[in-house]
């Protein structure tokens, strides 16, 4: 996965769900989240907490310091 260079962990995020063709509800559903959690981390309204950020790196295969945009 190529990443954009200044990218922080919300454009990441909606950048990874949508390359995967899954929509916001469906991950969260995936992830055991909140049905409108997806949205609020992509619009940068709330930060996830541990739990929920390794289930979305597991749910992506990547690592949660990629995900959170410390590792390219």
């Amino acid at each position: 996965m190529a990443a954009e260079h200044n990218e922080t962990f919300p454009k990441r995020l909606q950048r990874m769900r949508e390359q995967k063709g899954v929509s916001r509800r469906v991950l969260s559903e995936l992830c055991g989240l909140d049905e409108h959690a997806i949205r609020r981390f992509e619009r940068g309204e709330r930060k996830p907490k541990p739990e929920a950020l390794i289930a979305m790196a597991d749910y992506f295969d990547v690592s949660v310091d990629y995900l959170l945009c410390r590792k390219n």
